[in-house]
């Protein structure tokens, strides 16, 4: 069974009843024009009001149903949870469709109020970062041959990130942990408070422990500010499980563009893992953003990445 393209065309509040193995819980999906909300179900609602879709048995056919549907965009509420979201993000990946995060309006970020000076900022991103990978490029390369040579996995790691008004993106970074540490993740952290980053990982590899002292994990994402989903300069480009626990008063910050280096990654960078202090910082950035600004903050970050220091 799959879904009609008559179907998708037309608003429809649907549960989708997920089998326990895939551990999803059920879901209502509402379809408006090209773009599909995903949201957790009501259970609320009467049978009667809700549509079920019994034949969705795993992902490969919630997948099959999106590349055969004429959506472009699927929104996900952040109640969803890490898990369903992130396999939701998969699932939109392999069906070439866009995946957002639902998140409250934020009308006062820098590219609202400076429309003229952020496209000068956009195009300086692009060229430097172009500039920054044919001269690093050789350090990039023996960064990898050392990767390749300490430990079996890929050279890269990939990972889902909350880019600009939400949008899903997968950062870039050299690896430097184990090939799974993604499944170990909350086993390592448990329930850590604040960002889940710990000074003594012990996923993390010889060689990345170094890689991180310096940042050099992040310099592929050079190729993310090139591809449009990062700044060299902005707020820090939250991960999934760390997103959804960020307080909703907060969470129209994450409309705004993420960047490689930012006030929280100079200022402080591991040492402080607060979340709601973290989005604080991130927020006091957005309101006094400058071109000026932004250029300070890359000459601070030299020194903070040369000398290693609150980074782990």
């Amino acid at each position: 069974m799959v879904l009609s393209t008559a179907l998708l065309k037309t608003p429809r509040i649907l549960s989708l009843l997920q089998p326990q193995r895939n551990s999803m819980p059920p879901l209502r999906l509402i379809w408006r024009r090209n773009l599909l909300l995903v949201e957790k179900a009501n259970s609320l609602l009467p049978n009667n009001a809700q549509r079920t879709i019994p034949a969705l048995q795993n992902l490969e056919w919630c997948e099959a149903c999106l590349y055969r549907s004429p959506i472009k965009a699927v929104r996900l509420s952040m109640n969803l949870g890490e898990e369903t979201l992130r396999r939701w993000a998969d699932a939109c990946n392999h069906t070439g469709k866009r995946a957002y995060v639902h998140l409250p309006s934020a009308a006062h970020l820098p590219k609202s109020h400076s429309p003229h000076t952020w496209r000068l900022k956009r195009i300086a991103d692009w060229l430097a970062a172009a500039l920054l990978l044919m001269c690093l490029s050789p350090l990039m390369l023996l960064v990898a041959v050392l990767i390749y040579t300490d430990s079996p996995g890929p050279i890269f790691f990939r990972q889902w990130r909350v880019g600009h008004r939400g949008k899903l993106f997968q950062i870039i970074k050299f690896r430097t942990m184990r090939p799974n540490a993604e499944q170990l993740h909350h086993q390592v952290m448990g329930e850590q408070p604040g960002l889940h980053k710990l000074a003594h990982d012990p996923r993390i590899t010889a060689v990345g422990h170094w890689l991180r002292k310096y940042s050099l994990d992040e310099l592929p994402q050079l190729f993310n500010v090139l591809r449009g989903e990062m700044s060299l300069v902005g707020p820090r480009p939250w991960a999934l499980y760390d997103a959804v626990r960020i307080e909703p008063a907060f969470r129209y910050r994450l409309n705004a563009l993420p960047g490689v280096t930012g006030a929280w990654q100079v200022s402080t960078r591991s040492n402080e893992v607060d979340i709601s202090s973290v989005s604080r910082k991130d927020l006091a950035y957005l309101a006094d953003w400058s071109v000026l600004r932004d250029l300070r903050l890359l000459l601070l970050t030299v020194p903070k990445v040369i000398s290693g220091s609150g980074s782990y």
